[in-house]
């Protein structure tokens, strides 16, 4: 078993564990208020990039498919079924940026679950979601969690170089289909046609991954105004 495999395998399981964990508590409908906010704030904040037909794809791909309140569980389920015969038809890189993506998804939820106790209860607004994300006081993971949107842009921009990926995902839709793992070769087959034409990834991710930073910094900073649009 590859190591991107065995990335695979831990990730779901952290996400399956912390879903189980919020559903005890009831924290799911805070959790998602939470999701549909931020997927608001951050087609706010990238308003530039989304209006491009070059970056908007991209910019979907990751809100939709890694932050939205979408239920994801179909696909994780279609992973974990299949996580012993990926390597055999995916490739090595298509295996590490499915392990990126799902680190990025997982890490995300844990970051939700800390807002939604804070917010339960609350509306959410620019106000209130700048002091619940300050009371969190998680700005290690924060980090990781833009660190981790420029590892996931630079994998997928690999893959999208393999030769022969775009035969691969095409011909491998009706299997997919028959073998019951369609959300997944979907996730995939998305991911890649965010980054097939996006050309140089830098230009999508540096200023995303910038302009979270500046966000974060700025919430952090007590001397700083609210940097969160009103959405």
């Amino acid at each position: 078993m590859s190591d991107s495999t065995k990335q695979i395998i831990h990730h779901l399981h952290g996400i399956s564990t912390m879903q189980e964990i919020a559903d005890k508590a009831g924290l799911n409908p805070a959790i998602r208020a939470v999701q549909v906010w931020q997927c608001k704030r951050l087609l706010a904040s990238h308003q530039q990039m989304y209006q491009q037909k070059r970056f908007k794809p991209a910019v979907e791909f990751f809100i939709n498919e890694l932050y939205g309140p979408n239920d994801f569980s179909q696909r994780d389920q279609d992973i974990a079924r299949i996580v012993p015969k990926m390597s055999k038809f995916l490739p090595e890189k298509a295996l590490h940026s499915l392990a990126s993506a799902l680190h990025l998804n997982t890490l995300s939820f844990e970051l939700d679950f800390s807002l939604a106790k804070q917010l339960v209860g609350t509306e959410i607004n620019r106000d209130s979601y700048a002091k619940a994300y300050i009371s969190c006081d998680n700005l290690a993971k924060r980090q990781q969690q833009i660190d981790y949107i420029r590892t996931l842009g630079n994998d997928l921009a690999e893959v999208v170089k393999m030769k022969g990926i775009s035969s691969l995902l095409f011909i491998s839709r009706k299997p997919a289909k028959i073998a019951g793992v369609l959300a997944l070769h979907e996730f995939l087959a998305k991911g890649f046609k965010a980054f097939k034409n996006l050309g140089k990834v830098e230009d999508f991710i540096i200023p995303v991954v910038n302009k979270e930073h500046q966000i974060m910094q700025q919430l952090i900073n007590s001397n700083s105004p609210n940097p969160l649009p009103d959405v």
